[in-house]
């Protein structure tokens, strides 16, 4: 009579302890946006309009090199669930020897690309360029130590990582502000913090030793430049908006922006915590709609706020100074709430090792671009409501992809 009470004792901390994990990495995730923001507020009241946009410039720069750690983090989760889900021994050392030699082709990219990075931004010395060089290194290596423990569900460890990570990058930068004054100085705290947070990771995952072993770089090049489409897609409105608009109405967008990515953001604890049970076929499939339904959920709260608050909301964000503003702001929520979808379904498909997938997210990306840029451009309505369209579009067919992998 004892072991069903046995059992179900065991189930019931088996969900204390995901709803303990869901609440942690939400938290950290929070933590680490929260801290990015700050930064931008201090580096704006610290420092000059001129060098403001040469760091906001750079640190733009900085969050499209990081993709390929977004790349490896994911194969690497994938790869050490299914050898949990086998009971086969995690061989940490081949997974650093992959990200070792991931981490150093960013950095070497990086610093090739260093003297264009001066022309293109309009720098005043190769020095920033050459930081932003150095930190892409270990913020790649960093996303080997995500996968590891992130595919091993040792969840509470990764939310401390993310934790330090924040504290590391966004500390760092503030404190090489406080003491450079300049956008080089910024850099130079980026680059030190990440070297901490990377030593720091290295501890959590038991001091790994790199062991030579075989080069998969399909797989991780086709997961990283899926995550470069996601990346451009939650970032590509704005920038159009900035290049069709009136400066007066890319402004406004740019408030609206802001609530795109809250709607994108705030349900990413849902990726993190399913993307290891998507390497399990069966597990996928079951798991599958109900990560899509949590993610609705969580994106219906900010799509009703948005909904009866309406323009206001613009002016409880940016100010005084957009009381007047009439653009709706729904569709905004409507685009990022998409683009979460698209991500939970990205997942599944990389985890099915779906090339399609990919196809299809560049697809989208070049769709967006030749519609606002020739055409749908006239107003800012107009613009998020491409946006949301394509985003929408692409969740749609990324689900049609998903039901005829069933079949």
């Amino acid at each position: 009579m004892g072991a069903p009470l046995s059992v179900d004792v065991e189930v019931d901390q088996t969900r204390t302890d995901k709803r303990v994990a869901a609440i942690l990495v939400s938290l950290a995730l929070a933590a680490n946006n929260a801290g990015a923001y700050a930064l931008s507020i201090v580096a704006a009241r610290l420092l000059a309009p001129g060098a403001f946009g040469e760091l906001s410039s750079l640190l733009a720069v900085l969050v499209i090199g990081v993709v390929p750690a977004m790349g490896l983090q994911t194969v690497v989760a994938l790869r050490v669930a299914r050898l949990r889900s086998a009971k086969e021994p995690q061989d940490s050392g081949t997974l650093l020897a992959l990200g070792l030699t991931t981490s150093a082709i960013v950095a070497a990219i990086g610093l090739i690309l260093a003297p264009v990075l001066v022309f293109v931004l309009h720098l005043g010395s190769v020095v920033p360029a050459l930081l932003l060089a150095v930190t892409l290194g270990p913020l790649t290596l960093l996303g080997l130590f995500h996968g590891l423990l992130q595919g091993s569900g040792r969840f509470a460890l990764l939310a401390g990582l993310m934790s330090l990570e924040g504290v590391g990058k966004v500390g760092g930068s503030l404190i090489g502000l406080a003491l450079g004054g300049d956008a080089t100085g910024a850099l130079a705290g980026t680059a030190i913090g990440s070297y901490l947070v990377i030593f720091c990771g290295w501890i959590l995952c038991g001091r790994p030793r790199p062991r030579k072993a075989g080069w998969h770089a399909g797989e991780v090049l086709h997961a990283a430049q899926a995550m470069l489409a996601l990346v451009l897609l939650v970032n590509l409105d704005l920038v159009l908006a900035r290049h069709t608009l009136p400066a007066n109405e890319a402004g406004e967008y740019a408030l609206g922006a802001i609530v795109t990515k809250i709607a994108y953001w705030l349900p990413q604890a849902v990726g993190v915590l399913v993307l290891p049970r998507f390497a399990n076929g069966d597990d996928r499939r079951r798991i599958l709609p109900a990560a899509l339904a949590v993610c609705a959920a969580l994106d219906a709260l900010v799509l009703l706020v948005s909904l009866v608050v309406g323009p206001r909301l613009l002016s409880f964000i940016g100010g005084s100074g957009y009381a007047a503003s009439t653009m709706p702001v729904w569709p905004f929520a409507l685009a990022g709430s998409m683009l979460a979808l698209v991500q939970i379904l990205l997942f599944s498909r990389l985890a099915a090792g779906d090339r399609r997938v990919t196809v299809l997210m560049w697809t989208t990306v070049v769709v967006e671009t030749v519609l606002v840029t020739t055409w749908l451009h006239s107003s800012a309505t107009q613009v998020v409501t491409v946006a949301a369209c394509c985003a929408g579009g692409l969740a749609l067919s990324g689900a049609l992809l998903e039901l005829r992998s069933r079949r």
